[in-house]
């Protein structure tokens, strides 16, 4: 039987200067960070893995990846988490990147919810894998730009996380590139953007719109302090757990958004043989998840 790791069977092992992650040493590290944060990578990832961690393994001056295994694996590599959470994790977002699951909430979802429930004074939204934080901007913007107009008497609350502090560090400042900007709507660019030397700064009155936290969405205990969300984004998200770490995550969420409240996940993503309690419902060119 041929193996996918055969041509790792005459490399030098895990140390000297060819540092190597060897199929024995990657199921170890695979299977720990399926059980620290719900990830789960195929044998055919282990170079991905291998190039993503070995930066870290370097920085620590280890001589293996076996080493770095057991140092996470340890009450000693709590804070190496962080590093590793920053390492394995991929962060590719722009600014309505969702378009039309932002109509949606634009244009039906928020006004049905106050329509419907016409003593609701607050709105609480979640951006549960927010990256560098352009999706809970976006979701800012709507509500400083519409929102806030449209119904005074309500108050917005967007509550962003990610498992990345390198990500939400990112979010927090606020600055980004050309290409997360590029498919702004002028009128929100120019209300809300400033030159940054090469790039672009959002104003602070959209940062402060947000609370950001950093968040496992597999770790069940960290959904302890949260409640009453009307909608929730976890998009591009569910496509890195298997099916049971997806099945946990969802039913994390369900538990936390209210009656009539809406699940967004993404485009190519689906709760087929994951969760039944939600209901599918179109929007023009969207779909969301009602609780």
């Amino acid at each position: 039987m041929t193996s996918i790791f055969n041509k790792y069977d005459n490399d030098k092992g895990e140390s000297g200067d060819d540092l190597k992650l060897t199929p024995e040493t990657f199921v170890k590290l695979r299977n720990t960070i399926y059980r620290l944060c719900g990830i789960y990578y195929n044998e055919n990832k282990i170079q991905l893995v291998e190039s993503r961690i070995k930066k870290r393994i370097e920085l620590l001056d280890f001589d293996s990846f076996e080493e770095y295994l057991l140092l996470i694996s340890s009450i000693n590599g709590r804070e190496e988490l962080v590093y590793l959470f920053d390492a394995i994790t991929i962060n590719e977002t722009y600014f309505f990147r969702a378009e039309y699951q932002f109509a949606a909430v634009e244009k039906i979802i928020i006004p049905d919810l106050i329509k419907n429930n016409p003593e609701k004074k607050n709105i609480r939204i979640w951006s549960a894998a927010t990256s560098s934080g352009e999706e809970a901007y976006t979701l800012a913007m709507l509500v400083k730009n519409k929102f806030n107009i449209l119904y005074p008497d309500v108050n917005f609350e967007i509550f962003a996380s990610d498992i990345s502090d390198k990500m939400l560090k990112k979010a927090k400042e606020g600055i980004y590139s050309e290409y997360s900007v590029r498919n702004l709507p002028g009128e929100l660019f120019a209300n809300y953007f400033d030159k940054y030397e090469d790039k672009f700064k959002i104003s602070d009155d959209i940062i402060n719109m947000v609370n950001f936290s950093n968040f496992n969405l597999y770790d069940k205990h960290n959904y302890d302090k949260l409640e009453n969300f009307d909608i929730v984004f976890c998009s591009n998200v569910l496509m890195y757990f298997d099916l049971n770490a997806k099945a946990k995550v969802v039913s994390n969420i369900y538990n936390k958004i209210n009656d009539n409240g809406f699940l967004f996940i993404g485009y190519a993503e689906s709760l087929h043989s994951i969760n039944k309690d939600f209901t599918l419902v179109h929007f023009p060119k969207a779909m969301a998840y009602k609780k």
